[in-house]
């Protein structure tokens, strides 16, 4: 299982009612454990716990559950037992339906949970899939929800659209793709007029059975690429007059889109519900990628490089030496001004670039380092002067390129 698996599987399992003895299987089903594994451990061949309602998989966790009020003891319970230490258990878990506790005993790390919402957390537990944990995915687990719900979005509409996964068609796919991660983005961050603009739209204006849903969606993509001094002439109804016009070329071309199932909408409706605010475009590119291209939906993160890898590269190639330019200038007007020119003149370029982590890292970390020249020159509301065209990549495949170029411009606006 992939991380995005485990998340749907966790909150899935979240939302279920609470069975005292049933929840240490299924959390552990969650996770991928296989059925054979799950059976002896019910049978009690290879469950080793010492602590009542206790399940320990060796290697792995030990989990319990308890009486209403008793999961802090419970915890400590199994943090003391001499079972728990044999094992060599990784982590420990209690819960009584209500709130649930965890703790990384390696890194002394701890969850405190309501039961509910246990899976927020589902990042801090993914070494018990053998994936080794991304520090952005545990930290911030938005992304990976967010990729899941495009992905069940993603097949649903390849399904009722056959003739956009051809070889014709793929780019459009990819490219409607991307203008709807935009405008999810776009309604949480204040590019669009009014918080879940977008979603609230289309949720009103296409019919539940979803019949004019790609008709609605078509006619907001149209508004978002008519500028607005040539609105009047457009034609556009009022509910869609109120989208600002997007530059950068994402809306522009055609304005086709797939047609949508009421499953398909509802997907739709779902993603939007998710706080993009919080998303990481130097990661979720990555994700995007591997759940949306069928020969990788398996293997996801195997390309993904994590930030502090990527600036071990950048930092030394030129990051470094910019920094340090910013330090000698000190409070200096005009060495501080020659240093932003010169960096409105740097162009950063990745050969293979997949989904464009690395332009995301060196933008992202330029500008960081511009925004610190304008806070010493007093000039705080100046525009920037590096431009996105400073940062290109090669990418053979067309989706990765399609949301290396979305990357980019989500951190823009971030």
């Amino acid at each position: 299982m992939n991380a995005v698996e485990i998340e749907a599987a966790v909150s899935a399992l979240a939302l279920q009612p609470f069975e005292s003895a049933e929840f240490p299987f299924a959390f552990l089903a969650a996770f991928g454990n296989k059925e054979t594994t799950i059976k002896r451990l019910r049978k009690g061949e290879s469950n080793a716990s010492d602590v009542p309602g206790g399940v320990l998989q060796r290697n792995n966790i030990h989990i319990a559950t308890c009486e209403s009020g008793r999961v802090g003891e419970t915890l400590k319970a199994l943090r003391q037992s001499p079972k728990t230490t044999a094992a060599k258990t990784k982590f420990i878990l209690a819960t009584d339906g209500e709130t649930l506790e965890a703790e990384d005993l390696a890194s002394g790390e701890t969850v405190t949970s309501d039961y509910p919402e246990f899976a927020r957390h589902f990042g801090f537990f993914l070494p018990l899939a053998g994936i080794s944990t991304i520090k952005e995915i545990k930290d911030n687990p938005i992304d990976v929800r967010a990729t899941g719900r495009l992905n069940k979005l993603y097949i649903e509409l390849l399904k009722e659209n056959p003739e956009w996964a051809t070889e014709a068609r793929r780019h459009d796919m990819n490219h409607f793709m991307a203008r709807l991660i935009f405008c999810f983005f776009a309604e949480d961050t204040d590019i669009f007029n009014g918080v879940g603009l977008f979603t609230r739209t289309v949720e009103q204006m296409s019919e539940r059975d979803s019949s004019n849903t790609h008709e609605v969606i078509g006619t907001l993509f149209r508004a978002m690429n008519i500028k607005t001094a040539v609105r009047a002439a457009a034609n556009l109804p009022g509910w869609a007059d109120c989208f600002p016009y997007v530059n950068g070329g994402l809306f522009s071309g055609s304005s086709d889109v797939p047609r949508f199932t009421r499953m398909a909408r509802t997907y739709l409706l779902h993603a939007g519900e998710l706080s993009w605010r919080q998303i990481n475009p130097d990661i979720f590119g990555s994700m995007i990628q591997a759940v949306a291209e069928e020969k990788e939906r398996g293997a996801l993160g195997l390309h993904y490089t994590s930030v502090p890898n990527i600036l071990k590269v950048l930092n030394p190639l030129f990051l470094d030496d910019l920094r340090a330019q910013l330090e000698a200038a000190g409070e200096n007007p005009r060495m501080l001004l020659n240093l932003r020119k010169r960096m409105a003149r740097i162009r950063v370029f990745d050969p293979a670039c997949g989904s464009g982590n690395f332009l995301v890292i060196a933008y992202k970390e330029m500008r960081k380092i511009e925004a610190e020249i304008n806070r010493l020159r007093g000039e705080l509301h100046q525009p920037t002067e590096i431009s996105k065209k400073n940062f290109r990549g090669i990418e053979l495949r067309d989706f990765p390129a399609e949301i290396a170029r979305l990357a980019l411009v989500i951190a823009e606006y971030q």
